[in-house]
């Protein structure tokens, strides 16, 4: 009889023989989904035999913290047979993966003999810890080394993400802020709810995001998603599902605004008292008139009313639809617009965040119970935790996805290319450092171009990868390190931008001999170029987690001991107020002013006026007909619009190689069956999908869930090569573009042309 001593969220023993103990640890999910879930590893005989999610706090208001797939089938990652063991050095040329074994001390020589003469003859910022977060705890690899290299001298500096950095950028320009959302609790009082690209059934974006939207649909409210797929989360959820066409997004925000003002159903009295250039009478001075949003929206400088009429040919969706939604959204009060990442990951990204910020001032859904703020949507009431990077003495920083362009032309790149810091980068990025991410190759955009930079031993001199698998990125590497995992060592995790609790994950099992903790080998690299003191501070990775746990407690009412953190896996932070965004200042711009210049919600930008390129970057929020968008002459030639997607078989490219992950979703080309039949394409079958930056082949799902005239792939596969260089496994980069977004320069991987035909190859099983 199996007998169960059960402690809520404590370390448990289940005796389930006599002389067989299954020892259960907590721990917390690692993964960059954006969840921080509740985990619990059952360990026997030193390996995980079973992941399982329980949490002992389950209440309405408090619910459990339950794990996807993803995050319970991890021990198919510990414990693969393909893991990486001992460190490699590559013999042939860079990006033919062909190593050879080689022991840890050897390899950590020959990367500090690299950092060192990267410094001494380029300079600090030749060296670039690259962007990727496969692991997410506050001692993670990627931080790790960074502190490292501000040790040893500095390190190239970037800022920006590949996740939200134009609405992040447009969200900042008119809040002053980016922390621009509310507790998710406050979603069950709102009476409409419109999902703009926001799929968390599969992207998550903060654990039991889902288990509120269903609450709030419980209790009445209309939800409705826009999408170009009828997503898991529509199919869950919507009452109302409103396809629309990549990259033009605002042509429909636009006709929704301008039926409110025709209708007069825009809340005047809050854009009078809270928003800088709505209409005429609110413009900075010194403005023309016609500048603002509303002249824009009635034509009164171009002649063209943004009216459903003129907005249905290019989004795609019904005039009455339009007209529709708009009396709904200015009627069915409180309401809130949440925007996915994805469609600011489009052309003009920005103006997606800056049009949905718009609709929550007219409809005035911003600072009140039950509405939304819109924007990135983040509030972060609970701290996040990380070493210490120390302090980097190159000052100069560039947008992350420019990061092949600091390759060839940076110390040639300046502020037209986003350069802050300084009038221009000090050097051309030289050293390559990827750890726990697969940016290298596989995540970026453009993969034929990539690949060909860091192959030109000209223009990169080293390149090192640390990973749990020679993934495709390591395949361009020179030393390639074997890497722990999660449960085989220590951390603190908090969510993304919701959810107020701290996690501890444990340490369950130990990782195979010859993977070291991140700590101890860059520790051992610190000793090398004789930075170790400075590095480690004398401290163990256990000293630090407790520092920085101490470091909250002012902040954090009842945060616990760190032995009771590490006992429970989990403390809930308890707040006695929800968080409303914007709270007082919507009621009293005056005494609680926006942190923008103007102390108000400027939905026209002085900023971006100054800038003098209206044509990209316009002061008001307005549509933009995007390079490779349905508008662009291209299309003649790349008739299909092809988007990406976070798909619930993998987080990013983590889990590609799990094989059940693999059963739970195939990797497959969504393709229209009007579409599908004009090419003679059947679902199963072998398509190639392809444009002037490379060619993957897939195979076909052909489906109603997608708008015709657009097709997508999930995002994530990895990359892999035929002998003439046509990807066999649906990876979606060797098809997307590296051209930024105009104003962040942000990631714009969404906005692609392809054509899609018949294949008669053989792909990689996916």
């Amino acid at each position: 009889m199996v007998e169960r001593l059960v402690s809520s969220c404590a370390v448990r023993y289940v005796n389930i023989m006599a002389d067989s103990a299954v020892r259960v640890v907590p721990g917390m999910g690692v993964h960059n989904c954006g969840g921080r879930c509740v985990l619990r590893a059952h360990v026997q005989g030193g390996r995980i035999v079973h992941i399982g999610s329980e949490d002992g706090e389950d209440s309405p208001d408090h619910p459990q913290l339950r794990a996807c797939l993803r995050c319970r089938s991890y021990r198919n990652v510990l414990y693969h047979p393909q893991r990486l063991t001992h460190p490699l050095r590559r013999v042939g040329r860079r990006g033919d993966g062909k190593f050879e074994p080689i022991a840890w001390p050897q390899a950590l020589d020959t990367i500090a003999r690299a950092l060192q003469q990267a410094r001494d003859q380029h300079g600090p910022a030749s060296r670039l810890v690259l962007y990727g977060w496969g692991d997410n705890g506050a001692m993670c690899g990627a931080n790790l080394m960074r502190r490292l290299l501000n040790c040893h001298g500095g390190q190239a500096e970037y800022y920006n993400n590949y996740s939200n950095p134009a609405t992040s950028h447009a969200t900042r320009l008119t809040y002053g802020t980016v922390k621009s959302g509310s507790t998710r609790s406050e979603l069950v009082h709102a009476r409409m709810i419109v999902l703009w690209g926001h799929n968390p059934a599969e992207t998550v974006f903060d654990t039991n995001t889902m288990y509120y939207l269903k609450q709030a649909r419980e209790r009445g409210a209309r939800i409705v998603v826009i999408d170009p797929r009828l997503t898991d989360t529509a199919v869950a959820l919507a009452d109302q599902w409103i396809p629309v066409r990549p990259t033009t997004d605002n042509a429909l925000m636009d006709a929704l605004a301008c039926v409110m003002v025709e209708e007069g159903l825009q809340d005047q009295a809050f854009l009078d008292r809270c928003c800088l250039g709505f209409d005429e009478s609110h413009l900075p001075a010194g403005i023309p008139s016609g500048e603002s949003y509303r002249s824009y929206l009635e034509g009164k400088v171009d002649g063209i009313a943004k009216t459903p009429q003129w907005a249905a040919p290019i989004c795609g969706v019904p005039p009455e639809t339009i007209r529709t939604l708009a009396r709904d959204l200015a009627t069915r009060k409180p309401a809130a617009i949440l925007c996915g990442y994805g469609p600011q990951r489009h052309a003009y990204g920005e103006q997606h965040a800056r049009g949905a910020i718009a609709l929550a001032a007219m409809t005035g859904n911003v600072g009140v119970h039950g509405g939304w703020a819109s924007g990135k949507g983040g509030y972060d009431r609970t701290p996040d935790f990380g070493i210490p990077l120390g302090d980097n003495p190159v000052r100069e920083r560039f947008p992350v996805f420019l990061w092949t362009d600091a390759i060839v032309r940076g110390s040639s790149m300046s502020a037209e290319d986003g350069v802050v810091g300084g009038a221009h980068l000090s050097s051309n990025v030289r050293v390559l450092i990827q750890i726990a991410g697969n940016c290298l190759i596989n995540q970026h955009a453009d993969i034929n171009r990539t690949r060909r930079i860091v192959a030109d031993e000209s223009l990169v001199d080293f390149v090192v990868v640390s990973d749990l698998f020679l993934t495709p990125s390591a395949r361009f590497a020179d030393i390639v390190l074997p890497a722990s995992a999660c449960w085989e060592r220590e951390d603190i995790l908090v969510p993304w931008d919701a959810g107020d609790y701290v996690g501890f994950a444990n340490k369950a099992v130990e990782g195979p001999p010859g993977c070291p903790d991140d700590y101890d080998w860059i520790g051992q690299l610190a000793a090398r170029l004789g930075v170790e003191k400075q590095f480690t501070q004398a401290r163990t990775r256990e000293q630090w987690l407790r520092a920085m746990l101490d470091g909250q407690r002012d902040r954090l009412p009842g945060l616990p001991s760190y032995e009771e953190l590490k006992r429970r896996g989990i403390a809930r932070i308890h707040w006695p107020e929800p968080h409303i965004a914007f709270a007082s200042q919507a009621e009293d711009p005056v005494a609680s002013p926006f942190a923008t210049p103007s102390g108000r919600i400027e939905l026209f930008s002085p900023e971006l006026w100054k800038l003098l390129r209206p044509e990209e970057i316009p002061a008001i929020p307005k549509y933009i007909p995007a390079w490779e968008g349905p508008q662009d002459p291209l299309r003649q030639r790349f008739p299909l619009q092809l988007i990406g997607w976070h798909y619930r078989r993998r987080v990013h490219s983590i889990h590609d190689n799990d094989p059940w992950m693999k059963e739970a979703g195939p990797q497959v080309l969504w393709l229209n069956p009007g579409d599908a039949e004009a090419r003679g394409i059947r679902s199963g079958q072998q398509v190639r999908v392809f444009n002037d930056r490379g060619a993957t082949v897939i195979a076909a799902h052909v489906t109603p869930r997608i708008m015709p005239g657009v097709v997508a792939m999930p995002q994530g596969a990895w990359y892999a090569p035929d002998a003439q260089g046509i990807d066999r496994a649906g990876s979606i980069n060797v098809l997307t573009s590296q051209r930024p977004t105009p104003l962040a320069r942000g990631n714009a991987q969404h906005t692609n042309l392809v054509e899609v035909v018949l294949e008669t190859g053989k792909a990689v099983q996916q």
